[in-house]
């Protein structure tokens, strides 16, 4: 009964996720896409609830059942990246495209609230939709949904993303630590500019820079633990004016991943502490800021487990799998620091790994996978709302 509703949900989740994937908004700034989103559930008769965290909508439906209360989040922002698939359903914004996917957990998680207003009577406790703004950009919006409240009275989270390293028919997830915290940093290197002929008048901010870059990549090799993970990207760096003009100024930006406090306090430490000495080293000043992203994203481990044991149930056609750690962040660990849930990976890839990565120009999902993650959701939900399962 639920695999054949679900299954003739697909043809709309095919369709809004296609309207959304044409009409992309940049985080705090989906509009149209709530918009879209309330007007949706509110046909359906759910408690929707519009304007949380700036954009966002909640929608909650109450069973006819006794039951345990379940959170459902998906998030609806896009990212400033021109889309330069051949397609149909390309972005019709010049410069804003879903690279991520967000459009397609927009989709499924609107057929999960259609599966729910069509089975109420069946339905155990309740189910609160979560449809967040702005993942992409920090401070994110999962952050402002917690503080108005959206998690009172709830039991569980869980929340799915489509995941196109990957492979179609995969399930992933693991308990404790599955995402990392993103953070940020800046260096802008102060020199003393001059003649390209005459470099022992000045003092090189572009070659300060190049020694800099090098000598960071020691930090995560000598410093923190073998047994601790860790990454320290530069992703930009910017100098110079002209061939035969030694730079005055360079700009370096770049990422810090990590799981712990510790291993994230001791990275940031030890960043500043190499800028500084290597800035000293070749007599610049320089200006150094550091910005912390989200937290972890930390599983319940009870939680992850129940997700396992039924992903293996309920998808026999599918592959369960425990998930590495992985070094990208998401903002729904706002949701896990308050609520015990899990965050779970679907494959949306080609078999052949030849699909684009996430928040790449050519991104795009495998659809089937959104019907594979609202099969796990509904499945997920109602063992976690059941008051035997849930005791």
């Amino acid at each position: 009964m639920k695999e054949s509703i679900l299954q003739s949900l697909y043809p709309d989740m095919v369709k809004w996720r296609r309207h959304l994937h044409q009409h992309p908004e940049l985080s705090f700034h989906e509009f149209e896409t709530s918009k879209m989103i309330g007007d949706l559930l509110e046909s359906w008769g759910l408690e929707v609830r519009r304007g949380v965290a700036g954009t966002g909508v909640t929608a909650k439906l109450t069973g006819a059942l006794p039951g345990r209360n379940v959170a459902l989040r998906a998030d609806i922002d896009a990212l400033p990246i021109a889309d330069e698939k051949a397609c149909e359903y390309a972005s019709t914004v010049p410069g804003v495209m879903h690279a991520c996917g967000h459009d397609a957990h927009t989709a499924q998680l609107l057929a999960v609230a259609r599966y729910y207003s069509l089975n109420r009577d069946k339905t155990e406790g309740t189910r609160l939709f979560l449809f967040q703004p702005a993942e992409e950009t920090l401070p994110g919006g999962a952050v402002s949904m917690v503080s108005e409240g959206v998690l009172e009275g709830i039991d569980a989270i869980f929340g799915v993303h489509l995941w196109s390293p990957l492979p179609y028919g995969v399930v992933a997830t693991r308990p404790g630590p599955i995402m990392a915290c993103p953070d940020e940093f800046e260096v802008e290197i102060v020199g003393r500019g001059g003649h390209a002929g005459l470099p022992h008048e000045s003092a090189d901010a572009l070659v300060t820079g190049a020694a800099l870059v090098t000598a960071l990549q020691t930090i995560v090799s000598r410093s923190v633990n073998p047994l601790d993970a860790a990454v320290l990207s530069v992703g930009q760096l910017h100098a110079g004016t002209a061939n035969n003009v030694i730079a005055e100024r360079c700009r370096l930006s770049g990422t810090v991943r990590s799981f712990t406090p510790e291993t994230r306090s001791l990275v940031r430490r030890r960043l500043e502490e190499v800028v500084a000495h290597v800035c000293r080293m070749h007599g610049t000043e320089y200006r150094f800021r550091y910005f912390e992203g989200y937290p972890p994203v930390v599983n319940d481990e009870a939680e992850a487990a129940r997700v396992l044991a039924v992903a293996a149930s309920a998808l026999p056609d599918c592959r369960t799998v425990v998930s590495e750690r992985i070094m990208a962040g998401e903002d729904f660990s706002y949701y896990l620091k308050e609520k015990p849930g899990c965050f779970i990976f679907v494959g949306a890839g080609a078999e052949d790994g030849s699909s684009a990565p996430h928040h790449h120009p050519r991104f795009d999902v495998d659809e089937r996978a959104m019907l594979v993650a609202a099969r796990l959701l509904t499945a997920v939900a109602d063992d976690a709302a059941s008051t035997v399962s849930g005791a």
